[in-house]
């Protein structure tokens, strides 16, 4: 059974990604008005906070190499009836940042925990790439090793779905060279420097990319489209389609139904087996 809620809140603000324009006035009100806010870099938003020209009450560094031993001393400001605010280096906190493990425990303890929407870098690149915006995969920051990261790009590739990820400039042709490998050359857009001024699409397939030195500057986020899904077997239409008409109905409809279970093939062709002569 939840536990009664309890006074304090935690707030998960959204900042911006380059332009301070982007912080929305109810942030930029949360985060004046927080008792602590929690911060991946102080100094980073400390720059931020003053070019907005709000002062934050006390500001305390919560980052993935301390975020086990700040949990307890959250939990404990919270229990005072402190309002905390986590934010990330830039954009939405726990996509690739830390801060789950917290949200959870302030649920378990009752706290109430408000989110406060705002900028994303995976949902900007995909509203701007040009590639298929859903469904899709976020992979955060893909593993370190070439083995692990090949899986990964394979398992996530197998869905059908665009494949969202960050990566570090100085890793990004050799990752590009996996995602080769493990998905065959698809379509792909690099996002470089969101929203700053000099933000930068370029777009192509992954072999235009994979291992060459782009020479790039600021932070990448990367979309790559999905794959063409493979041609099911002729054996497995005919299969589909003998399924489908055990109930009967009219050939159309028949071959609509069989469809559902196939990939790469039209409803005239899958129609055309089950009529030779048919045309247009």
């Amino acid at each position: 059974m939840a536990q009664e809620q309890r006074t304090a809140t935690l707030f998960i603000v959204a900042t911006p990604l380059g332009n301070t324009a982007d912080l929305s006035p109810r942030a930029a009100g949360v985060l004046a008005a927080a008792d602590v806010v929690l911060a991946e870099d102080t100094r980073r938003t400390g720059l931020l906070l003053k070019a907005l020209d709000v002062t934050a009450r006390r500001l305390v560094s919560f980052h993935e190499h301390n975020e086990e031993a700040r949990l307890p001393q959250v939990l404990a400001m919270l229990a005072e009836g402190l309002d905390v605010a986590l934010v990330s280096d830039a954009g939405t906190p726990l996509l690739a940042d830390p801060g789950y493990r917290l949200v959870r425990a302030a649920r378990e303890a009752g706290y109430a925990v408000r989110p406060v929407p705002g900028p994303s870098a995976v949902v900007t690149a995909l509203s701007a790439a040009g590639l298929a915006p859903y469904p899709f995969s976020f992979l955060g920051f893909p593993p370190r090793g070439a083995a692990e990261a090949r899986a990964l790009f394979a398992r996530f590739g197998a869905t059908g779905a665009s494949l969202v990820f960050f990566e570090r400039k100085n890793r990004l042709a050799d990752t590009l060279a996996v995602a080769l490998e493990a998905l065959s050359d698809r379509e792909c857009v690099i996002c470089r420097e969101l929203t700053k001024t000099f933000e930068e699409f370029l777009s192509g397939r992954l072999s235009d990319f994979a291992g060459r030195d782009l020479e790039l500057l600021g932070e990448v986020t990367v979309v790559i489209g999905p794959g063409k899904p493979a041609r099911s077997s002729e054996a497995a239409v005919r299969e589909a389609l003998a399924e489908a008409s055990r109930d009967g109905g009219r050939p159309k409809d028949v071959a609509r139904k069989a469809l559902s279970r196939l990939s790469g093939w039209t409803l005239k062709e899958v129609y055309a087996m089950m009529v030779p002569h048919w045309s247009d």
